[in-house]
């Protein structure tokens, strides 16, 4: 990369803020791009357009916005547009401002390395306070979204720390720097798990920052591709920056999409009725279910169910449900559950059943 392509590069990344956020980026966080671009230009040379990628151990994060499928549905492509250009440039200004290399877009997420092409003894902590930063800033977006009259948009967030290779991949047609390896599987798997305005990191990633860190205690998810659950934790604070992460949604576990015949039994009192209600499983969380019935069944009835859980090879019987909430859709009925009585065999088999769900999205 000559420098007249990295000044042209670095003025239009100013014209780029200045026209989302009306602001300039001052001359301190210029020198430190053109350094980023400068490094990442010699990375390039060396390898010259072949796979010349070495080992590098880097902090991983994968941040997705969560929101824009349902404001496409609703407003007009312009507005969507605009408002995903706005939520990327507020976002890569955070990503900037603490060293990070944005690896790349996809559609709407971003994927930042942290120790490469230039490593750092505080990779780690400087992606954990880019990640609250980042949750921060989406945080003030929604509140322009609000005055916008424009749906809330939500960031989920996952950080891993581990071995990657990193280099100059492709062809003397076409080449890029990038990170590949089982680490960058593994971040994008952690974000996955993430609910909106959350922060998911995995134990790599806390053990090299447990006493800068306030964190959750560990939880055992199951990811695609390994045998044996993988352990997280949501991060919660960095107090010596007081920094906070403000939290969008507090629902304790994910909702898996997924289509499950039920059998379903109402019970009255003491007693569970003969008649059996033949019933689908739209979705699934570790408390509770979507169903769609074939009737109306009134909030506060509770219902005995059975279901297979083909993914973990296991017949779910037993289960007691309360209806929550019923709307009706079409010529059917749409009800909310939360479970009420559920056997300790068979809830770790649900909650495997929804993970693995969410892992092969």
């Amino acid at each position: 990369m000559h420098n007249d392509t990295i000044d042209d590069s670095l003025h239009r990344l100013q014209a780029i803020v200045t026209r989302e956020t009306g602001a300039v980026l001052g001359a301190a966080a210029l020198d430190e791009i053109k350094g980023l671009l400068t490094a990442t230009a010699g990375n390039d040379a060396a390898a010259g357009g072949g796979t010349d990628a070495q080992p590098r151990e880097v902090t991983l994060l994968l941040a997705d916005l969560r929101g824009f499928t349902e404001m496409s549905a609703l407003q007009p492509a312009t507005e969507v547009i605009a408002a995903l250009n706005r939520c990327l440039v507020r976002l890569s200004e955070v990503v900037l401002r603490h060293q990070g290399t944005i690896e790349q877009f996809l559609g709407d997420s971003i994927r930042v390395v942290f120790g490469a092409p230039i490593a750092r003894e505080d990779d780690v902590e400087r992606a954990l306070v880019c990640a609250v930063e980042m949750q921060l800033a989406m945080r003030d977006l929604n509140l322009v979204h609000l005055r916008e009259r424009l749906p809330q948009v939500y960031l989920g967030i996952g950080v891993n720390t581990g071995t990657v290779m990193a280099g100059r991949f492709g062809s003397d047609l076409f080449s890029q720097y990038t990170v590949i390896g089982e680490e960058v599987n593994l971040a994008s798997r952690i974000e996955a798990f993430s609910l909106r305005g959350q922060v998911l990191i995995s134990e790599s990633t806390y053990q090299r920052s447990w006493n800068r860190v306030s964190a959750t205690a560990p939880m055992q998810v199951y990811v695609k591709g390994r045998l044996q659950p993988v352990s997280l934790r949501e991060l919660v604070a960095i107090p010596s920056r007081k920094l906070k992460v403000p939290r969008q949604e507090f629902r304790r576990s994910h909702r898996a999409g997924t289509r499950v015949p039920c059998l379903c039994q109402l019970v009255q009192g003491d007693d569970v009725q003969p008649r059996i209600i033949h019933a689908m499983i739209l979705d699934m969380s570790y408390h509770g279910l979507m169903l769609e019935l074939p009737e109306r069944i009134e909030p506060g009835h509770v219902l005995q169910l059975e279901f297979d859980l083909t993914l973990v090879e296991y017949r779910a019987v037993g289960v007691f449900a309360r209806v929550v909430k019923i709307k009706a859709e079409k010529d059917r009925w749409v009800a909310g559950l939360e479970f009420t009585d559920i056997s300790d065999e068979c809830r770790p088999k649900v909650q495997m059943f929804v993970q693995l769900l969410v892992a092969s999205r």
